[in-house]
């Protein structure tokens, strides 16, 4: 199959997201558009494009004619994200393990698709690469999703994670090891591959909620840092 070739606004949305995630823009970090299409050598088009796409993901806010920023973490809204992804993951996961447990193709593939992405995210980890880090997680999950064979629950889950991208950036920088949570990945692919659907579902809604809590004390520790 031949690779659609990425647009200009598609690589920069893409840097831009990477950039964010992995702590080089900070929250309130202003960004001017004018300057970004300088750094990335384009026209404003493009740029304008992809500030439309992270403004519709909540990455960044527009504050009244001062500009566009990078956008604070709201807890409220996060917790809300993540118990929605925990019971999608929950699901997903128990009729993931169904379906493996039915079918040695689809487990020999869920089995070799985990290893490989295991494998990269210990490569990851050590060279401290954040943002890859998002990307493995979240090709983790999607393989989880796919899994299930029931296409709604990406296309569900899909809204949800273009704002988690952005909290996974901070759980992954502050709140816990990628070590932790790949083991917690590997539990729960582990009990798939044993068709275990409850134990999979049990451990996948585990997990998101795990990483929502371990997010909400790193934004309070670094609230209480800014007050003092």
């Amino acid at each position: 199959m031949l690779e659609v070739p990425r647009s200009l606004s598609d690589q920069i949305y893409e840097a831009i997201v990477d950039e964010i995630c992995g702590g080089d823009l900070t929250p309130g970090t202003h960004l001017v558009q004018e300057r970004l299409a300088e750094r990335f050598g384009v026209s404003r088009q493009p740029v304008q494009h992809a500030m439309g796409r992270l403004k519709a993901d909540g990455m960044v806010e527009e504050i009244g004619r001062r500009g566009l920023f990078v956008t604070r973490l709201d807890p409220t809204r996060m917790l809300e994200h993540y118990g929605i992804r925990a019971a999608l993951d929950g699901w997903a996961a128990r009729i993931g393990a169904l379906r493996i447990s039915g079918d040695p193709e689809i487990r020999d593939h869920v089995s070799s698709e985990g290893a490989a992405l295991q494998e990269a995210a210990t490569t990851a980890a050590a060279e401290g690469d954040v943002a890859l880090l998002v990307k493995l997680d979240d090709r983790f999950h999607q393989l989880i999703y796919a899994t299930s064979g029931n296409k709604l629950i990406t296309e569900t889950a899909e809204p949800h994670w273009r704002f988690l991208r952005r909290a996974m950036g901070d759980v992954l920088r502050h709140a816990e090891t990628p070590t932790n949570i790949w083991g917690q990945h590997r539990g729960i692919l582990d009990a798939m591959l044993a068709g275990d659907g409850d134990s999979a579902r049990d451990l996948a809604e585990a997990h998101a909620k795990d990483a929502s809590f371990l997010l909400l004390d790193a934004l309070y520790a670094a609230q209480s840092g800014d007050a003092t």
